[in-house]
C-alpha cells in the first residue's frame, strides 16, 4: 500500500477536534501515515504543537497567522511565533498569506502580517505554507520580495488560473492540490491545469474538514472531509495527469517529506 502525507489538515478549532484519535487512526489504515496540522493564529499554533507532541512522527505542525486573523497581528506576534517554532514538531511557518475573497481582516493588515511572517521564515530558514485567494497580484509581489531567501515555499490549496500557475512556478513554489479538483462545477479549470504542474512541485492535501471531494461515490455520510480520503484525491489527480497511481503516490509522498525536511 502506498504511503501518503496530508500536507494541510485543520484539526484544531474544527469539526474534527472532538475525534482526533479516530481521524488519525482511520487515515493511518489507508496509508496516510503523516499529516501537517495547520496553525491559523498563535493560540491555535500552540494547541497544534501540543497535539503533535501526543502523536510523534505522525503529526507535524505549522505556526503562523492566517490572513483571516491578520487583524490580531501585533508587534509581539513575530516573537511569539519564533518561540513556538522551536518545538521539534514545527516544520513550517504559516498558514500565512492574503485572502481578498472574505476580507475578514483589512487588506493592509493582511499584507503586513504576511510580509512579516515571510521575514521570519527567512530568519529561521524554515519553509513557508501560504494561502492566496483572489489576491494574486499583491500576493505575488510580496512573495517575490522574499522568495530568493526562503528555503522552500508552498502555496496550499491552489485554485488559480493558467496565468497565476505560470507565475507561481516561475517563483519555484510547490503547489498543494485539494479535492477542489474533484468538483465538476468549480474545479474544471484546475483539472485542466493539474497536468501542467511539474512532478517535483506537486503536493496533495485534503484541507480537512473542508473541501470534501464532490465526485466520491458512494458519498460519505458526513459532509466533513478527512485525511482518510487523501488516497481518493491522489487517484483522481493521477488520472488527470495520466500517471500510474502508485508512481504518483510515491512522488507526492517524497515531495511532501522533502519539502518539510523530513526523512522518507
Amino acid at each position: 500500500m502506498p504511503q501518503f502525507m496530508d500536507i494541510a489538515v485543520n484539526l484544531i478549532g474544527s469539526a474534527l477536534e472532538k475525534k482526533i484519535q479516530c481521524v488519525v487512526d482511520d487515515a493511518n489504515e489507508v496509508g496516510v501515515t503523516s499529516m501537517i496540522v495547520i496553525g491559523s493564529h498563535t493560540e491555535e499554533s500552540a494547541q497544534a504543537i501540543e497535539l503533535c507532541n501526543m502523536h510523534p512522527n505522525q503529526l507535524y505542525s505549522t505556526v503562523g497567522v492566517h490572513p483571516h486573523h491578520a487583524s490580531e497581528w501585533t508587534p509581539q506576534s513575530s516573537h511569539q511565533i519564533k518561540q513556538l517554532s522551536l518545538a521539534q514538531c514545527v516544520v513550517a511557518i504559516g498558514e500565512c498569506g492574503l485572502d481578498y475573497n472574505r476580507d475578514f481582516s483589512p487588506r493592509p493588515k493582511q499584507r503586513q502580517a504576511f510580509a512579516e511572517q515571510l521575514e521570519l521564515a527567512v530568519e529561521l530558514q524554515l519553509p513557508v505554507l501560504m494561502h492566496e485567494r483572489d489576491a494574486h497580484e499583491d500576493f505575488l509581489a510580496i512573495v517575490k520580495e522574499y522568495r530568493s531567501q526562503l528555503p522552500a515555499a508552498l502555496l496550499h490549496c491552489f485554485t488559480g488560473n493558467r496565468e497565476s500557475l505560470a507565475a507561481y512556478l516561475e517563483q519555484d513554489l510547490h503547489l498543494g492540490i485539494t479535492g477542489w479538483v474533484c468538483d465538476e462545477r468549480r474545479g474544471q479549470e484546475l483539472a485542466e491545469l493539474v497536468p501542467l504542474i511539474p512532478d517535483n512541485r506537486i503536493l496533495i492535501e485534503t484541507d480537512s474538514p473542508y473541501l470534501l471531494p464532490r465526485s466520491m461515490r458512494p458519498k460519505p455520510k458526513s459532509s466533513k472531509n478527512e485525511p482518510k480520503y487523501l488516497p481518493y484525491i491522489a487517484e483522481y489527480v493521477a488520472n488527470l495527469r495520466q500517471q500510474p497511481f502508485d508512481d504518483f503516490a510515491q512522488q507526492t509522498y517524497r515531495n511532501s517529506r522533502s519539502f518539510f525536511g523530513l526523512p522518507y
